[in-house]
């Protein structure tokens, strides 16, 4: 790893004021991937700016009927929210099966977003929720979805001088379910990653959001599964066919931890058994 300039700030004022004048300098939060990364000879940054003791990063609190969470809020804090296990029980159980405890203690949302790993655990669930991403910068802030925040493998809509300060989350409608196929239930990469959330009335679906994880470039919506459930009563047909749909809508590749066929696979098993476990 080579010799790099470090910077902590107190406030976000401060980082935007640092990233203004230093354009290449990378953030840090916990550094679960920017560390690996430099070891690795991948990241080679002269500057790092710490969030470490940005407050305003921190958090989990209700603002005007939607909820605000803090990009610098870490997994293990996620776990451990009593608010968040009443509102989100689904996000907290994504949050669960990453990694290790020890992980868990300094990853952050933040990171776990804006590293842009088409594989990450929190994405798929805070799609489903319809997350917005606020994004502050020395020139104002804007709101933008989630779903629209990722460009790529590593690749989001961040401009130079940005910064992820929180997520939005609208006010829980129905129940969510996240599932994750990995060789082990922790520590791995999910091979494929499945969120599903239902509002229902009186049996029919009014409001379906399916979200997929590890099978495309980036973390997407399913909007034509989503499309297939509204409207109608799930029955065990219409589950299969959400499931077959779902896995036409994704473009995994082949890889190390799983072939683009058995990720679709994987893709229609566990969109059915989550529409089962909602059920």
């Amino acid at each position: 790893m080579k010799p790099f300039e470090h910077f902590a700030p107190d406030s976000v004022g401060e980082v935007l004021d640092l990233l203004q004048s230093i354009p290449k300098a990378k953030l840090i939060a916990g550094g679960t991937d920017l560390l690996l990364q430099m070891k690795q000879g991948s990241a080679q940054p002269d500057t790092v700016i710490s969030l470490k003791n940005v407050e305003e990063l921190r958090g989990f609190a209700t603002r005007k009927a939607r909820f605000r969470l803090g990009a610098g809020m870490t997994l293990r804090g996620i776990t451990r929210s009593p608010e968040l296990k009443k509102h989100f029980p689904g996000l907290v159980y994504a949050a669960s099966v990453v990694a290790s405890e020890q992980i868990r203690s300094l990853a952050t949302v933040g990171g776990n977003i804006c590293n842009a790993s088409p594989s990450a655990d929190l994405i798929p669930p805070l799609l489903a929720l319809d997350a917005v991403a606020h994004i502050v910068s020395r020139d104002g802030q804007r709101d933008i979805p989630l779903a629209d925040f990722f460009k790529g493998p590593g690749k989001t809509i961040l401009k130079s001088g940005e910064i992820l300060l929180s997520l939005f989350l609208p006010q829980p409608s129905g129940n969510m379910f996240y599932s994750k196929h990995a060789p082990r239930q922790f520590m791995d990469l999910a091979v494929v990653g499945v969120a599903v959330r239902l509002q229902k009335n009186q049996g029919m679906v009014r409001e379906a959001r399916v979200a997929l994880g590890a099978v495309g470039p980036t973390p997407l919506r399913a909007k034509k599964t989503e499309a297939l459930l509204t409207g109608k009563t799930l029955t065990p047909k219409l589950m299969l066919e959400a499931g077959e749909m779902a896995a036409d809508e994704c473009s995994p590749i082949d890889d190390i931890r799983g072939s683009a066929w058995y990720r679709k696979r994987m893709i229609k098993i566990h969109v059915r058994r989550n529409l089962e476990a909602l059920l």
